[in-house]
């Protein structure tokens, strides 16, 4: 399509939408009902099962991007027809897409869907303390101090604290990535890669400080709040109130309702999700938060 010249001379650019051919085996009213505002969309096959599953502050325009995409055509070849569940807010719309990928395991959201089982460094307070791996199925990481970042896997771990040691001339021995002979020094001293504290020429108190310093931007917050917050959003006078808990998603709820119930969980546990959506924009007082009461044997809804 090229641009034209309108009859008082304007230069009118072509709309990309004018020329978009909606597929014809995705149903069309699914794609028209399709709002511009925040939400969740999911993408199902002729047996309703959930393909993909995506967020966007514009639903509408998110779904159509997918369908210009060549690279998404298996996905887009199974699809019969496009869902979406209405959020009021970008934080809702992150929050509701992560407790679902978790929940319906869509075939092409192989990255999120798996609930993953983390694990972290923790490093006691001792001046002669060794960080150690530790995992989300022992410790609460919403309320145990001193742990320091979220990874996959133990040796994803180690790997981060080996990258620290050698960048902050830390004792390899001394932090246990190598095994500590008393008096001999370890590898990286013999090198010039460590300032010595595994024969006792850095104090241990210093290299426990400068350890210290090396890990903590990466130190896991922990809840800062004796029970629930609801993280309330707004769009179009309507508000809603996202439940969390321990960096527990538990729910949303509509403004208005005569109560703000919330879902007693058994397992309210930390959520890595969770925490990596809200723990950024909660430190620096950027959403709107407030107290909710906790009420057994009502849920919040989804």
């Amino acid at each position: 399509m090229q641009a034209r010249i309108t009859s008082v001379g304007l230069l009118v650019k072509p709309d990309p939408a004018d020329a978009f051919s909606y597929p014809d085996h995705i149903d069309r009213a699914s794609l028209d009902a399709l709002p511009s505002k925040p939400g969740i969309y999911i993408f199902r096959d002729e047996q309703d099962r959930p393909l993909y599953i995506g967020k966007s502050v514009n639903i509408r325009s998110r779904v159509l991007s997918h369908l210009r995409t060549p690279e998404e055509a298996r996905m887009l070849q199974a699809s019969r027809h496009v869902e979406f569940r209405r959020t009021a807010g970008d934080i809702g719309a992150l929050l509701l897409e992560s407790r679902l990928i978790k929940e319906m395991q869509p075939l092409h959201n192989k990255k999120l869907r798996r609930t993953r089982e983390m694990c972290t460094l923790h490093l006691g307070p001792d001046a002669h303390a060794v960080p150690q791996i530790v995992h989300a199925r022992d410790v609460d990481f919403a309320t145990t101090a001193d742990l320091f970042g979220l990874f996959a896997t133990r040796r994803a771990a180690l790997e981060k604290l080996r990258e620290l040691v050698d960048a902050e001339r830390l004792c390899p021995a001394i932090t246990g990535l190598e095994t500590r002979v008393r008096g001999r020094a370890c590898f990286a001293r013999q090198i010039a890669r460590c300032l010595g504290a595994c024969v006792g020429t850095e104090p241990a108190e210093e290299h426990y400080l400068r350890l210290r310093a090396a890990l903590e931007e990466m130190r896991i917050l922990l809840w800062p709040y004796p029970g629930p917050m609801g993280i309330v959003e707004e769009c179009d006078g309507w508000e809603q109130v996202h439940v969390v808990d321990h960096w527990f998603y538990l729910g949303s709820i509509d403004r208005g309702a005569a109560a703000l119930p919330v879902k007693h969980a058994a397992r309210r546990s930390f959520d890595v999700d969770t925490y990596k959506i809200l723990a950024r924009p909660m430190l620096r007082g950027e959403l709107r938060l407030e107290p909710v009461p906790l009420q057994r044997g009502k849920q919040a809804r989804k």
